[in-house]
Formats: structure tokens, C-alpha cells, sequence
């Protein structure tokens, strides 16, 4: 949960000073499309955007966080706030006319009211029409928040109607903090924000179990693949295989391989402040002594081109026995 405009300098500048200069200025547009990928932060910035319209106590464009409709809109329980979802596959049009009529009366509390329509590129045709003639005649008070990771699927017409706030997917040092504060570790937190800019999947991976011993079990691959010629097959053969299982987790275990050689470039280039596996600085800066840029750079395109015939019906075991044997190649 984002409870204040500031924590939002390093995750997404440009929304932050778009949304607060409108706060600030009273400017508020009846319509916000809000656009981008998964785990970008949309929602969590949609209910702070409702916190600080609806805040009794706000300090400046800051919602106070403890009056109570910044309590009851953190519960989701105000009652001039509605989020509408999916139902099922989509949002229909029964949906818009009951949000339309929920509207229709006067605020609870006040005039004010706000609606968020979370999955937007989901509303049927149907759907769609309704809330546009929603859109066509707003109410002064009334502001509505369109959520969507499909921009080019909403209708060209409703979208006229709204500004648009685009999020941009988030660095990895932004997401590396973010896990941290959540509590993980700083050697897993750093290999995960690499992996993935979605917020939300990055906490999850951070905390499942499976991924912390893949990374474990990655780094003792590597270390044989250094260091014990010819043992490595027999490595795969009977540990790897067992825990790299299916396609999907044999992806990331080849991802997280090529995170150590991409390190050993970094140390190589320089760039020691760039390395991920940041528990083992002093052993890959011993191992960029002994090999060449090309060398490495040679080893990174082999892992690339074992993850693309990875999709391709071949043996999985077989394919990493002829990685590693090529890895310990040079």
C-alpha cells in the first residue's frame, strides 16, 4: 500500500508530479485513464489518488492516512468509492448500469464520489457504450479512474474523454528496495528485481521457497562448471533435473546462470557496482582474471541459445549436459 505522493519519486516520477501539480492546482480532470504494465503500481496509486481527494485532515497534497475516510478507503469500505472488476473474463454491462445508478444518488457523505474501473480493456461492447454515456455527462464532483495494461484495447471514443497517465515498468533498484523494505534479503531481493519489473510477481518470487534454493542451486552448478571438469553432467543428472522440472522453471534456472556471467562481464568492464550475485563480488572478480571478454561473452550466447531451443522439443536433460560441457569449454 503507497500512503504518501513521496515514496513515488523513484518508482514513477512522472505520475507523481502529473497527479500532485493537479491536486495542488485544484485541477482535477473528471477522467484518468491510468496505463502500463502489470505490477506498475496503478491501483495502489488509483486509491492513494482517492485518499487525498477524500482526506478530512490532508497535509498538502498528502492524504493524513488516519481520519476516516482514509481508514474506511484503505479497507475498502467507503461508501463513495466503488472499484469495479471483472466479473469472470469481463466487465459487463449489468455492472456499468449498477455503478451508473449507485451514482445517480447524492453522495453519502458529500458530493464527492470516485469509481475505478480496474481491467478497463475488459468491459464488453456493451459495457463499454454504457460507461461511455457515463463519460459524455460527468458530474463536477465525480471523477472516474480507467485501469488498464492494454491501452489499444479501449474504445477510441473513451478514451477522447480522459487523461492519460502513463506508467512506465519499474527499475530494478526501485524493486530491489521495495523487497527489502518487505524484509528479503539483500542477495535475493537483487536477483529478483532483475528479473522482473512487475512489483507484486517480484515479492512473490522473493518469498517462494522454490526460488531461493534454484538460486542456491544454480551457484553450486556454476562452481562445478569452474572448477570440477567433467563433473558438471553428472551435477545435472542428479540434482539440477530434479529441481528444474518442468519448461518454465528450466527458464529460469538458465536465466539465473546467465546473471552470473553477465556479473563477470560487469566486474570485467569495470562496473563492480552493477554485479547482482552481490554475496559473491570476490569470487567472480577472481573469475574475470581468468577469462577473456570474448570468452565470456561467448558462454552468455551459448545460455541464450539453449533457452531458445528450449522451446523446441528436445531432451532438457540433454541440453544441459551439452551446455555445461561447453561452458567448460575455453
Amino acid at each position: 500500500m503507497i500512503n504518501n505522493w513521496h515514496t513515488l519519486e523513484s518508482l514513477q516520477p512522472r505520475v507523481m508530479r502529473l497527479l500532485t501539480n493537479s491536486i495542488q492546482k485544484q485541477r482535477l480532470a473528471h477522467a484518468y485513464l491510468f496505463e502500463g504494465k502489470k505490477g506498475t503500481g496503478k491501483r495502489d496509486i488509483g486509491l492513494l489518488f482517492a485518499k487525498s481527494y477524500f482526506c478530512e485532515d490532508p497535509i498538502h497534497v498528502n492524504p493524513c492516512n488516519k481520519c476516516r475516510n482514509c481508514k474506511r478507503i484503505d479497507s475498502g469500505n467507503h461508501p463513495d468509492v466503488h472499484i469495479i472488476e471483472p466479473d469472470g473474463l469481463s466487465i459487463k454491462k449489468s455492472q456499468i448500469h449498477d455503478l451508473q445508478a449507485e451514482f445517480s444518488k447524492s453522495g453519502v457523505e458529500s458530493n464527492k464520489k470516485l469509481y475505478m474501473i480496474i481491467h478497463a480493456d475488459k468491459m464488453t461492447v456493451n459495457a463499454a457504450n454504457s460507461l461511455l454515456k457515463f463519460l459524455e455527462e460527468p458530474n463536477a464532483s465525480t471523477i472516474a479512474i480507467l485501469v488498464t495494461e492494454q491501452y489499444h484495447k479501449i474504445l477510441n471514443t473513451i478514451l477522447s474523454r480522459c487523461q492519460l497517465v502513463q506508467f512506465q515498468p519499474l527499475p530494478p533498484e526501485a524493486i530491489q528496495n521495495q523487497l527489502e523494505a518487505a524484509g528479503v534479503s539483500k542477495h535475493i531481493a537483487a536477483i529478483v528485481a532483475n528479473m522482473t519489473n512487475d512489483s507484486e510477481e517480484a515479492l512473490e518470487m522473493a518469498k517462494d521457497d522454490w526460488f531461493a534454493s534454484a538460486r542456491t542451486k544454480m551457484i553450486k552448478l556454476y562452481e562445478v562448471i569452474v572448477s570440477r571438469k567433467g563433473q558438471a553432467p553428472i551435477y545435472v543428472h542428479t540434482e539440477w533435473m530434479n529441481h528444474f522440472s518442468d519448461k518454465e522453471k528450466q527458464q529460469t534456472g538458465l536465466d539465473l546462470l546467465l546473471y552470473i556471467y553477465k556479473d563477470i562481464l560487469s566486474v570485467q568492464l569495470g562496473n563492480k557496482e552493477q554485479v547482482i550475485f552481490n554475496d559473491m563480488v570476490q569470487q567472480l572478480t577472481q573469475h574475470a582474471l581468468q577469462m577473456t571478454q570474448r570468452s565470456v561473452t561467448d558462454k552468455m550466447t551459448s545460455i541464450l541459445e539453449a533457452k531458445n531451443r528450449l522451446h523446441a522439443n528436445v531432451n532438457p536433460q540433454l541440453l544441459m549436459e551439452q551446455l555445461v560441457l561447453t561452458l567448460q569449454e575455453g
